[in-house]
């Protein structure tokens, strides 16, 4: 029988595993592609945070992980509060990619690095909250049968783990942001280290959703 052309074929089709996957895939690998590229590519001293490669010769790289995780984010569809979120996250990370962090180098930044760098903060903020929701909330349910697994009890205290680090990451943020003397901040890099570890919890979680770690045993007959 021959294929139309209008027919699609299913295995060229992604799966929500697989989406889950690439996605933890690409926020596992970021907070160390980015550093180790800038290093041995471009020799340049490093920014104080992630949002900062977009001013290195990584910013393709950055740009391009975080619309792809956007467009994943886009195109997972689940359950609608999943579906819902997925949109809001990706979005979000869409969003922070085009708006670049104000440049840290700048002291007088002009009126529309200035704006797209309060976007950035508000699309970033958007993002990880949304990524904790996951985390919280959606990744912890149970199948309709009500009654969990021993390795999914495992799977969820990973991922309750990693929603609290990602709210407790974005937190002392703000913290550090508010708190810390410029000079510090310069000599610690607190947010890179923070957004490192949230990015990182964030990629481990959906890598376990994606029934990389963790996975339940199938049954025998």
């Amino acid at each position: 029988m021959k294929r139309s052309w209008f027919v699609p074929d299913q295995q060229a089709v992604l799966s929500y595993i697989g989406l889950r996957r690439s996605v933890g895939a690409i926020g596992t690998a970021l907070p160390f592609v980015l550093p180790l590229g800038t290093v041995a590519l471009f020799t340049m001293d490093l920014p104080s945070s992630l949002s900062g490669y977009y001013y290195t010769g990584m910013r393709d790289v950055f740009v391009g992980s975080m619309c792809a995780i956007g467009v994943f984010l886009l195109s997972y569809k689940f359950g609608r509060p999943d579906n819902w979120l997925g949109t809001i996250a990706g979005v979000s990370a869409i969003g922070l990619s085009i708006f670049p962090t104000t440049p840290g180098g700048n002291p007088t930044p002009t009126r529309w690095e200035h704006a797209a760098g309060v976007l950035h903060l508000v699309f970033a903020a958007v993002f990880f909250v949304a990524l904790a929701i996951f985390c919280l909330f959606l990744f912890t349910r149970t199948g309709p049968d009500g009654t969990p697994t021993d390795q999914k009890r495992t799977r969820n205290v990973v991922y309750r783990i990693c929603g609290w680090v990602i709210m407790g990451c974005l937190v002392l943020a703000v913290v550090a942001g508010v708190g810390l003397g410029t000079d510090l901040k310069a000599e610690l890099r607190p947010l890179f280290w923070l957004e490192s570890v949230a990015v990182l919890a964030f990629g481990v979680s959906w890598l376990v959703k994606g029934e990389t770690l963790f996975r339940d045993q199938p049954e025998s007959r």
